[in-house]
């Protein structure tokens, strides 16, 4: 909440335009500061709004990153969900839920924050309507590093705890724990109904300003960090303990993700966080250029964070990648079955998707469990 002080508050002014029409008042406005010393003239000269240097740049950088993430995060939901039903393991659904919030992240925040109320309306939208929308991009915020926080702490029960680790690990406590994480980042993201828009606050930060800034750098960036940087480093010093070499560490897939995600996280979300304080104690966006600038940089390199997990997975999991393709594959086989034409007998289709023929000759060999021994062996990441 934006303090105003009596002593800074703009004089009212009162023009008489000709004719008849009835005198017109300027008022405050809510967001606006009073002309300080070095600008103590009429209202008109008070500095204008920084400009926009960006210009249409991060329109279409936020287009391209929504009509290409957004598919790829839910192809990616989709294979991972196949691997958790398979597998049944915590790390799947830990990066499952991370995916989902993903996904919540780009339609909040890059759609309906950047590109709807941003570029679309520019920014003339009901104050409730924003300080509402404040709360779900916030939450997804929360929602999305708090559960890289819980994969973390999994593989380290994992790697450095295994025998209590297998005794506790079950899907139930996996999902009650989920549940817990986007529950609490609902919860504190409520406070932000308050956070005022960096583009338009133009008075000294009050107090609450500075608490809601500061909680927010505290929740979404230093603890997590804090986090990832005690557990990775003893998962890593596990793995060496155990007589592997210090490169052998990283081909552990599990820790190769755990370690990409959380290291992608680090240094993509940190100039944002840099700039916000910068913004909050050296210079604000309303009447600096340069900051406006720096702070559209810093916001669009951290919503690239939405978008390159889908990579990571793939270069690390040959498992992924082969669900990827079963994903792709299952989704091309309907079009493909429509658009067969009717006289085309079952027999050809079957062969082009590579479903094996019965043969009287080969089911006589077949023995008990043939087939489940032969079926294919899912690998964790």
């Amino acid at each position: 909440m934006m303090k105003t002080h009596a002593s800074n508050a703009v004089p009212t002014k009162i023009f008489f335009p000709p004719f008849d029409q009835p005198p017109v008042t300027l008022l405050p406005t809510p967001n606006g500061s009073g002309p300080g010393q070095e600008f103590a003239g009429p209202w008109l000269e008070i500095p204008e709004r920084s400009p926009c240097v960006a210009g249409i740049a991060p329109v279409i950088y936020y287009s391209v990153l929504l009509s290409l993430g957004l598919p790829v995060n839910l192809l990616t939901t989709v294979a991972l969900a196949r691997l958790a039903a398979r597998t049944r393991k915590p790390s799947y659904y830990y990066l499952l839920a991370l995916t989902a919030s993903d996904i919540v992240t780009q339609v909040v925040i890059v759609f309906v924050g950047f590109l709807l109320q941003g570029a679309v309306l520019a920014r003339q939208v009901p104050q409730a309507v924003v300080r509402t929308a404040n709360i779900l991009e916030f939450a997804a915020n929360h929602a999305s590093v708090w559960i890289a926080v819980l994969l973390t702490v999994d593989r380290y029960h994992a790697l450095c705890q295994p025998l209590h680790h297998r005794a506790t690990s079950s899907p139930g406590r996996t999902y009650r724990a989920i549940a817990t994480v986007f529950s609490a980042a609902l919860l504190t993201g409520v406070p932000f109904y308050w956070w005022l828009d960096v583009w338009r606050d133009a008075d000294p930060p009050s107090t609450m300003d500075e608490l809601l800034k500061w909680a927010h750098c505290l929740i979404v960036y230093f603890v997590p960090c804090g986090v990832f940087l005690v557990t990775n480093s003893a998962i890593v010093l596990r793995l060496r303990k155990r007589g592997q070499r210090g490169a052998q560490a990283w081909r552990s897939k599990s820790t190769a993700i755990l370690l990409g995600v959380t290291s992608l996280f680090a240094i993509l979300w940190a100039p944002r966080i840099f700039v916000m304080l910068y913004h909050l104690y050296v210079a604000p966006v309303h009447r600096d250029w340069r900051v406006h600038l720096a702070l559209d940089v810093a916001n669009m390199v951290a919503m690239l964070n939405t978008a390159v997990n889908f990579g990571l997975y793939c270069f690390v999991s040959k498992t992924f990648r082969a669900t990827v393709r079963q994903v792709i594959h299952d989704a091309h086989l309907p079009c493909t079955l429509g658009a067969r034409p009717e006289d085309v007998g079952v027999e050809p289709v079957l062969k082009q998707v590579g479903i094996p023929q019965r043969d009287s000759n080969v089911e006589e060999g077949l023995q008990p469990g043939g087939l489940e021994s032969s079926g294919p062996h899912v690998r964790a990441l």
